[in-house]
C-alpha cells in the first residue's frame, strides 16, 4: 500500500514513517508541508494520504478538498493535535475517511488505515459528537483572506496573493468579522482558529 505522509514536524513525521514501515505492508513517501504533498500527489499515484491539518502552505483540509476533486479514489486519514469541531465537519465534507488525534495509540492508527482502505469511515466518537451542530459561517474566499490576515499580511498583500482587488479583500474581511461577531480581523481570525474554521 502506497502512503503519502504529510506532516510538517520532522520528528513526528519520522516516527510515523518508522511505525508504518515496521510491518512491511506500507510504502511511505514523506512530505514536509502541504505544498510538497500536493506536488507529490500530482506526480505519483498513492492509495492513501495520511495528513496533518495545520501545516505551512496548504492545510490538510485543503489537500483533502483537492483530492476530492482530482483524486476521488484516494483514501484520506487526518491525524491532528486539534480536535476542533469545525475541522471535523470540514474533513467529513471533503470526503476524509478517518480523523484521529495524534495521541491515539499506534495500533489504533494502523487499524484505522486498514478500515478506511476497506471503505469505512473512522472518526473518534468524542470528536464526532463535538462536530454535530457546529455551523461554519465562513465561505472559502472569506476563509482564505482571514487566514492570510492572521499571518499578518496587509490588505494589499492579501489582494496580490489572491489575485483580487483590495476592495474585495476588505469586503471579505468585513463579512468574516460580521459573521463571527468579532471586533476586528485579528479577533475574527482568533475566533475562527479556535472553532477550527480557518
Amino acid at each position: 500500500m502506497r502512503i503519502l505522509l504529510a506532516e510538517d514536524q520532522a520528528m513526528v513525521r519520522g516516527a510515523l514513517s518508522a511505525l508504518l514501515s515496521l510491518g512491511g505492508e506500507f510504502e511511505i513517501t514523506q512530505a514536509a508541508n502541504g505544498d510538497e504533498a500536493l506536488a507529490q500527489l500530482k506526480k505519483a499515484e498513492f492509495d492513501l494520504l495520511l495528513t496533518d491539518i495545520e501545516m505551512p502552505g496548504r492545510t490538510g483540509l485543503e489537500l483533502a478538498s483537492w483530492c476530492q476533486q482530482n483524486r476521488p479514489s484516494l483514501k484520506i486519514v487526518i491525524i491532528t493535535t486539534f480536535g476542533r469541531a469545525g475541522y471535523i465537519k470540514r474533513a467529513i465534507e471533503a470526503g476524509v475517511g478517518g480523523f484521529l488525534l495524534k495521541d491515539a495509540p499506534s495500533n489504533t492508527l494502523i487499524k484505522a488505515i486498514n478500515q478506511v482502505m476497506q471503505g469505512k469511515r473512522i472518526i473518534d466518537p468524542e470528536l464526532a459528537i463535538m462536530a454535530i451542530g457546529e455551523v461554519d459561517p465562513l465561505n472559502d474566499k472569506e476563509r482564505r483572506a482571514l487566514r492570510l490576515a492572521s499571518d499578518g499580511k496587509s490588505t494589499a498583500e492579501i489582494a496580490k496573493l489572491l489575485f483580487i482587488a483590495e476592495g474585495t479583500v476588505r469586503n471579505y474581511l468585513s463579512e468574516a468579522i460580521s459573521k463571527l461577531h468579532a471586533t476586528n480581523r485579528i479577533d475574527a481570525a482568533r475566533i475562527a482558529q479556535q472553532k477550527g474554521w480557518l
